[in-house]
């Protein structure tokens, strides 16, 4: 288990809430410290969407179970019934993260039986978790998703890579392959994630620059390229082995598959600035891609036996391989910082989502 800045600034958020509580003299300061736990966000656009959620949904839990606290005192089936209706009208809100903390105000009140103060207290209470958290999350090593993605791209390629120069030959122990395999596939959700918080903050802010929105363009090409990659892997496992085939047939995969993962690390090198743009090996491997494609249907026009398995297996590399290839030309588009492409990346963006 990794100990990021996540952990560590959920300890001092507690640790801050329980202080300010104590400070302020308010009872019981659990409360807030369960608050700043559940508040504690992995990016800065969550943790201000998270506060304001939580402020909209912790008052109306209050002033709900402040209500039935006054009239129906600490009753634990009104307490079940208020948290009911509470969770009914989070979800009818689209605030369903807020759940958790609004029971937690719902319960603290309703155990103060409609007596003001208490409850004021104990919802005080959870506005200080909730405001630590917020502050901590923003002033001690805020999240930065976009820093974390591009230091994993390289991380999850070399992985991919690996398996991919020796699937085809079957040379890595079959306990070795699933275990790199299976942390192949939680490197991508992880990188998937990342993603998406990049996604959410870069659209939900109005005034994202143009540039910043193209990159995020290229940063779902690598993403999408590199599950392209893993796809390539579970055909070949599925269907490769068990096909009828030549050594001949073995070494033209295998040949063509250590192109395609040369050409995937030059358009990534690319993208870190240390190549130049528009080579000539964007265009060969294009090219290439389309030629083992051809050469595959005429090798077994002859011989049907076993052509539908490897052909499952091409179609796979195939769109691995186009998938690389349109990585290496949006990454040459950015580079080049034509301006007579901003309209057309404009549209592009706009079909993506992005306003």
């Amino acid at each position: 288990m990794v100990f990021g800045a996540r952990v560590w600034k959920t300890g001092i958020a507690v640790t801050l809430a329980l202080y300010i509580s104590t400070l302020l003299s308010f009872t019981p300061p659990v409360i807030a410290a369960v608050a700043a736990i559940f508040a504690m966000q992995p990016s800065i656009y969550r943790s201000w969407r998270y506060f304001l959620d939580q402020l909209k949904t912790n008052i109306l839990g209050a002033v709900l179970a402040l209500l039935a606290g006054s009239y129906l005192s600490n009753n634990l089936i009104a307490i079940g019934m208020v948290c009911i209706i509470v969770i009914i009208l989070c979800l009818r809100m689209g605030m369903e993260e807020t759940i958790g903390l609004t029971l937690v105000t719902v319960v603290a009140v309703m155990e103060a039986s409609g007596h003001w103060t208490f409850a004021v207290n104990r919802f005080l209470l959870c506005l200080i978790g909730i405001g630590c958290a917020f502050l901590i999350n923003i002033l001690f090593f805020p999240p930065k998703p976009k820093d974390q993605f591009e230091a994993q791209i390289q991380t999850v390629f070399n992985k991919i890579s690996l398996l991919l120069r020796t699937v085809i030959s079957d040379e890595m122990k079959e306990t070795v392959f699933r275990a790199e395999k299976d942390a192949l596939f939680i490197a991508l959700q992880g990188l998937a994630d990342k993603y998406k918080l990049m996604e959410e903050e870069v659209k939900k802010l109005k005034r994202a620059a143009f540039g910043r929105k193209r990159q995020l363009v290229i940063y779902k090409q690598m993403l999408r390229t590199l599950y392209k990659g893993y796809e390539v892997l579970d055909a070949v496992e599925e269907h490769f082995f068990q096909a009828a085939r030549t050594a001949e047939t073995n070494v033209f995969f295998d040949h063509h598959l250590e192109k395609l993962i040369k050409f995937h690390e030059h358009a990534l090198l690319k993208f870190e600035d240390k190549l130049k743009a528009d080579s000539p090996m964007s265009q060969e491997m294009e090219a290439e891609n389309e030629r083992f494609m051809v050469e595959l249907i005429g090798r077994y026009q002859e011989r049907p036996a076993g052509a539908l398995r490897l052909s499952v297996v091409a179609a796979a590399i195939y769109d691995y391989g186009y998938q690389v290839a349109r990585l290496d030309r949006i990454v040459d588009h950015d580079q080049s910082g034509d301006p007579e492409d901003k309209d057309a990346g404009e549209a592009i963006l706009k079909k993506l989502g992005f306003k």
